[in-house]
C-alpha cells in the first residue's frame, strides 16, 4: 500500500483522489515539486551569464529552462539541492565551475530567504493539482463550483 506524498500534507490511499481521482498527479508530482527549484536554477544561470557578460539567445534561456526543469525533479526532497545544479546550468553558457561555484555561494548565503521562497512555490503547485482534482470530483458529481 503507497501514499502520494506531498510537500505539506499526505493523501491516504483510501482516499479518492489517491485511487480513482486523478491519475496524472503522480506522473506529474515530481514536476510540480521542482517548480521552485527550477525556478533558482533558472535564476541563478542566468545571473551568472549576465555577469561575466555570456549572450544567452531566446531559445538558450528556453533550453535552460527545460534543463533545469528536468534536473530538479530530483531535488524535491534535498535541502539545497537546487543549488547543487546551478554549474549543471551554468556549463550551458560555457561558464567556468569557479565562476559557478561563486554563485553557489552567494546561494548558500542568500538560502535563508530563497528556500522558503523555493518551497512555498513548491507547495503553491501541490495546492493547485489538489483544487483541480477535488473541483473535478464535484463537477463529476453535480456540485456547484464555488467560483
Amino acid at each position: 500500500m503507497k501514499s502520494m506524498a506531498c510537500s505539506l500534507f499526505r493523501i491516504p490511499p483510501s482516499s479518492p483522489v489517491f485511487s480513482q481521482r486523478i491519475t496524472l498527479c503522480p506522473r506529474f508530482a515530481a514536476v510540480t515539486a521542482a517548480c521552485g527549484a527550477a525556478a533558482v536554477i533558472t535564476t541563478f544561470a542566468l545571473t551568472a551569464a549576465n555577469s561575466t557578460g555570456v549572450p544567452v539567445s531566446l531559445p538558450m534561456a528556453i533550453l535552460l529552462s527545460v534543463v533545469s526543469t528536468f534536473s530538479a525533479c530530483g531535488t524535491s526532497g534535498v535541502a539545497g539541492g537546487s543549488l547543487l545544479l546551478v554549474p549543471l546550468a551554468c556549463s550551458l553558457f560555457g561558464i567556468s565551475n569557479d565562476i559557478a561555484m561563486q554563485i553557489v555561494g552567494v546561494g548558500f548565503i542568500v538560502s535563508v530567504i530563497q528556500d522558503s521562497l523555493e518551497t512555498a512555490l513548491n507547495s503553491s503547485g501541490d495546492v493547485i493539482f489538489t483544487a483541480t482534482a477535488e473541483f473535478l470530483e464535484w463537477k463529476k458529481e453535480g456540485k456547484e463550483l464555488p467560483l
